[in-house]
């Protein structure tokens, strides 16, 4: 299954990161890549604009965990 279902877009960085190669975003995209193996899944996208990291899984009930637990610390 390659369609993105949704995005997840979270502001993590300062704005002047928008770089896919910046060293903490690289690590970022790791986390994801091994959160994603670890609940059978696969990282369907992620990008950066203006510190702000969009990304999606393949999986709905991963993508909805998620979501929780931003609501969660809200």
């Amino acid at each position: 299954m390659n369609k993105v279902s949704g995005l997840i877009e979270v502001d993590l960085f300062p704005s002047e990161i928008n770089s896919l190669e910046h060293p903490e975003v690289l690590r970022l995209r790791a986390l994801l890549e091994d959160v994603a193996l670890e609940n059978h899944c696969r990282l369907l996208f992620f990008d950066i604009e203006n510190g702000i990291v969009s990304f999606s899984f393949d999986s709905d009930k991963l993508m909805a965990n998620i979501l929780k637990i931003f609501q969660n610390d809200s």
